[in-house]
């Protein structure tokens, strides 16, 4: 039991976790270059743990929930940091980043209120959309570029409006759903398995 538990891609997200204090540390100490470093190590372990998870067979339901946290968690933390480290900028860009938080938030709380537990996607279209907009946040802090961030910002509420969709779509919650038009197909095919009979 404890072997399905510990393994390397649950580590992996467990590490996003723990590092959210340590990032909260960085940004309230003013150390931007030591808080951009833990950003990316996380970053990068968000983007690689459900790979890791696939070429080690060691996917499961337990690992899936708790990557949905460290994604949450991080994704949370990052804004109060920015605030911290970056205030022109968060000020500036005031509207895009409600809309981040909105769209990390409004997704679960639809999950919550149907299925009474933490919705564990992992879209296609959300993936693509964490790596677009990991990139965005470096080019945003480092360069002050912001173009990045604000087409990222706008592909995230199209993925938070796919994550609310599938949830009102789906009878009972499951996880790894790779996209709304997956949904859409399963169910056809269920639908005609049913008028087929036994």
């Amino acid at each position: 039991m404890l072997r399905q538990w510990v393994n390397v891609p649950n580590l992996l997200s467990a590490f996003r976790l723990i590092a959210a204090p340590f990032l909260l540390y960085l940004a309230w100490t003013d150390r931007p270059r030591l808080f951009l470093a833990l950003l990316a190590i996380t970053l990068f372990s968000d983007a690689i743990d459900g790979f890791v998870a696939r070429r080690l067979h060691a996917t499961s339901e337990f690992g899936t929930r708790l990557d949905s946290w460290g994604d949450l968690v991080i994704y949370l933390v990052i804004p109060l940091c920015a605030w911290w480290l970056w205030p022109d900028i968060i000020r500036r860009e005031a509207g895009f980043v409600l809309l981040v938080l909105t769209a990390f938030v409004i997704p679960p709380i639809a999950g919550l209120l149907k299925f009474r537990q933490l919705t564990s996607y992992h879209t296609w279209f959300a993936k693509a959309v964490a790596v677009l907009m990991s990139v965005a946040i470096f080019l945003l802090f480092m360069a002050d570029i912001a173009w990045p961030f604000r087409f990222a910002v706008v592909l995230l509420c199209l993925s938070a409006c796919e994550e609310i969709a599938i949830t009102l779509r789906l009878p009972e919650l499951r996880s790894n759903v790779r996209s709304y038009w997956h949904v859409i197909r399963q169910d056809s095919g269920e639908q005609t398995d049913d008028r087929q009979g036994p």
